[in-house]
């Protein structure tokens, strides 16, 4: 009798450890994204308020992966192709070296916004570490897709559909 209320003391005990490291999970497909806040290169903000009611194609990337350069120069023209539409591109930048991320995106004509803060978004969308990945999210906030690798360019510009996709309930 005392055993089994010691096992019963303990699975509660580490009951809270586990939610928490469910509750930390990134979006299952179809489910909803907990959006972090994270600081642009900018200085400016993205966040839930930024998602809101928008499509978004986030890239996970690197300035040191030859496949990332030609990868993100079709993201590039999708984020101008999206201009005035209900779609976002972000950038996610695993570097360190923000004043190095930014001299390659000016070499490289990159306009979309870029973030360094690789962790909180890749908690919240995909832990996969391959690079380029790319992870769509429904205009609902809902994840869709995690891409892993280089794409063609026609792939990377249909993503542009998004920006007109129905919003699921």
């Amino acid at each position: 009798m005392k055993r089994r209320h010691a096992i019963s003391a303990v699975a509660a005990a580490a009951a809270p450890a586990w939610w928490a490291a469910a509750a930390a999970a990134p979006a299952a497909q179809g489910q909803a994204v907990a959006w972090p806040e994270v600081t642009l290169l900018d200085g400016s903000r993205f966040g839930a308020a930024q998602a809101q009611g928008r499509a978004l194609v986030v890239v996970f990337w690197s300035t040191t992966c030859p496949f990332c350069r030609r990868h993100n120069q079709h993201v590039e023209k999708l984020h101008r192709a999206a201009a005035g539409r209900r779609l976002s591109v972000l950038g996610v930048a695993r570097e360190r070296d923000a004043a190095a991320v930014r001299r390659h995106a000016g070499e490289h004509g990159y306009t979309f916004p870029i973030t360094l803060e690789q962790a909180p978004l890749a908690a919240a969308l995909s832990t996969r570490r391959v690079i380029p990945l790319t992870v769509t999210v429904d205009r609902g906030g809902r994840l869709l897709q995690v891409i892993p690798g280089e794409m063609f360019e026609e792939d990377v510009l249909e993503l542009l559909q998004l920006a007109g996709m129905e919003v699921r309930a």
